[in-house]
């Protein structure tokens, strides 16, 4: 019999291979609900997870921000995908360049990190319009977030075109997505559509598929309306919450399966005209440690912040209109700048307690730059550059059009018309109804008057002789991008009021701004004919060399009011001085020409020049008129700021 049960031996060890070897190539990510875990591959898996945002950092830093984060510790990132990022007009699509959503996945493949997506639609993450497209509103009686069926059709239309590109990278197809949300903190929202739910998830699982795990997330207060069944129900709070109070309620949603906190708080957002936020290390470390006691997989957001270049930042409404800062630092583990801070390295400390770190150092701080003071010169009046920032002349109308109504989604609109009578008495301009959104800037014949502001009571008096020239220029500083934002339209809402008579026949000028920095503003451009005084509005410039290889900088504005800087043609986003938290704004290095080579800095001051129109750059931000620390450098005694004066809300 022996000889029998020898040739059998291969046959056998056939058979136990052609079974093994599927499972061995079978690649999974599932929730494991018999043992409150999840299973990679089979194997019980706990994802210790932060937050970054591609759209928030130039692509060539991408794979610097992922090393140090793989490095931190972090098995996983979790980011979102911003829907008018990548759609900027109905049926155009934008994945090039910094919007390359793919190659950031093929990055974070490269650091060895798994990912969580956030496709949205709704994002929030304190971006412009939580991540909706603006010309969403140009059907105004659109309801967002909700079964209207305008809205799903441009949902649809969207996740039609991104969700098929995503496939290939979920993780049972050989990719790195482990799992994906849908919508965003719906519970948060005050429609409470569950047909709306049920359409998303529907539409995810038809372009998907039935592996991939998908799941919601919401904060404790919004589990009743943001859950749905079929989704795996996760939770966000931060380190001043009671954890075992909040995993209780998130028991209730989801009794079986591991506990997770997918927002995780290690800082916190700034607005204008408040003080920087920041969470304590011991706090932030003492909870993420208690959380990975009891197994939860977290995620901490923010891991590293970024910037909302450009006109990028979102705003909150609580009470007030409260837009959100340029910096994104967040008091995240990585600065603004990509450098390691204390916080990381207690983080690390804690996580290799409970899994293995990767050996090796963090990489130091990057080098740093100072430069200046440099002067700025004057380039003009914004007025008097009307027909290069609106070369299709300007849109007429009785009463005053939105930015959404003339297809103007960001930056700044011109309204103009003339006065129809002498006013000799200063007599008091105003528009009804909470009708600014968001800042206007006021000029009678090209002299500067003042501001009027959303949610914000000014007394604004003017004077004029019939035939005057009014002009407002309109900033959108943000749109809504939290909570219950219902459609956040722009520009003039209601027409102005000068003492009881009613302002009418409009001239609407859309400003393409960047453009004028960009491409059309020659240096010999009305050189002949500069204003003797800056008065509202200005454009002023220069140039410099960097002599050496330079190094990150921060662009500080001591004196300037509020306004919009470009570098190099580069929109680094919005300063306003006066009112802070923010001083500087942050300058990557490789947006500057290094070696003798001439950078131009262009600056859009809306309000008050100083006496003095001179920038600097620094070697450290201010934030809070205190400087982020590092183990590296130390504040020179030179560059301290004196404290901000800030707004009187």
């Amino acid at each position: 019999m022996a000889p029998q049960k020898l040739l059998c031996l291969p046959s056998l060890l056939l058979l136990l291979l052609t079974r093994l070897l599927p499972q061995a190539h079978t690649r999974s990510f599932v929730v494991d609900r018999d043992h409150d875990r999840f299973l990679l591959d089979g194997a019980p898996f706990r994802y210790v997870s932060g937050s970054l945002h591609y759209f928030r950092v130039p692509r060539v830093l991408w794979a610097d921000r992922l090393f140090k984060m793989r490095m931190s510790g972090l098995n996983a990132i979790q980011f979102y995908v911003p829907w008018n990022y990548h759609e900027p007009e109905p049926g155009v699509y934008n994945f090039n360049a910094s919007r390359d959503l793919f190659a950031f996945l093929k990055e974070a493949t490269l650091a060895n990190l798994l990912v969580i997506l956030r496709p949205g639609p709704y994002i929030c993450a304190e971006w412009e319009m939580g991540g909706l497209p603006a010309w969403l509103l140009r059907k105004p009686k659109i309801h967002l977030r909700t079964s209207d069926p305008d809205f799903l059709a441009a949902v649809d239309s969207w996740f039609k075109v991104l969700l098929p590109k995503i496939h290939p990278w979920l993780y049972h197809n050989g990719g790195n997505i482990i799992s994906i949300q849908v919508e965003n903190e719906y519970g948060s929202y005050g429609a409470c559509d569950m047909s709306y739910m049920r359409h998303l998830a529907g539409l995810f699982r038809a372009l998907l598929g039935d592996k991939i795990l998908l799941f919601t997330t919401d904060g404790p207060e919004g589990l009743k309306c943001g859950s749905l069944r079929g989704l795996y129900t996760t939770i966000d709070f931060g380190p001043a919450d009671n954890m075992t109070k909040i995993f209780a309620l998130l028991r209730k949603y989801e009794p079986r399966g591991p506990l997770v906190n997918s927002e995780y708080y290690t800082g916190w957002l700034d607005y204008w005209g408040q003080n920087h936020s920041t969470r304590s290390v011991p706090a932030v470390t003492k909870g993420l440690e208690n959380m990975l006691k009891l197994g939860a997989s977290v995620n901490m957001y923010m891991f590293h912040g970024g910037t909302n270049f450009g006109y990028w930042n979102g705003a909150d409404e609580k009470g007030r209109f409260l837009p959100i800062t340029t910096s994104y630092d967040y008091d995240a583990p990585i600065s603004e700048a990509g450098d390691p801070t204390p916080k990381l390295f207690a983080i690390r400390n804690v996580i290799s307690k409970f899994q293995e770190v990767p050996l090796g150092p963090l990489p130091p701080p990057s080098p740093k730059m100072m430069l200046g003071p440099l002067s700025l010169h004057l380039d003009g009046n914004l007025l008097a550059f009307l027909d290069f920032l609106c070369p299709q002349g300007p849109i007429h109308s009785i009463l005053p059009m939105t930015f959404e109504a003339v297809n103007q989604d960001h930056g700044y609109m011109l309204y103009r018309t003339y006065l129809t009578h002498t006013v000799s008495e200063p007599t008091q301009f105003w528009v009804p109804n909470n009708g600014v959104h968001d800042r206007a800037y006021v000029m009678v014949d090209g002299v500067f008057q003042g501001v009027l502001e959303r949610n914000m009571k000014h007394n604004l008096f003017l004077t004029g002789k019939k035939g005057a020239k009014l002009d407002v220029l309109l900033e959108n500083m943000g749109r809504l991008s939290f909570g219950s934002n219902s459609s956040d339209f722009k520009g003039l809402l209601e027409p102005p009021i000068l003492g009881q008579t009613v302002l009418t026949q409009w001239l609407m000028f859309p400003l393409k701004v960047d453009n004028l920095v960009k491409w059309w503003f020659p240096n010999q451009l009305l050189k002949s004919s500069h204003p003797q005084t800056p008065s509202g509005p200005t454009f002023y410039s220069t140039t410099f060399p960097i002599l050496d290889s330079g190094g990150d900088t921060f662009l500080f504005l001591p004196g300037w009011t509020k306004g919009q800087v470009w570098i190099n043609g580069f929109n680094l986003g919005r300063y306003w001085t006066k009112r802070g938290p923010q001083q500087t704004l942050y300058v990557p290095r490789p947006l500057l020409f290094p070696r003798g080579a001439l950078n131009k800095i262009t600056l859009l001051e809306l309000e008050n020049v100083p006496l003095q129109p001179q920038i600097q750059f620094l070697d450290r931000p201010i934030l809070n008129s205190t400087m982020h620390k590092t183990y590296i450098y130390s504040l020179s005694a030179e560059i301290a700021s004196e404290p901000m004066e800030l707004s009187g809300h």
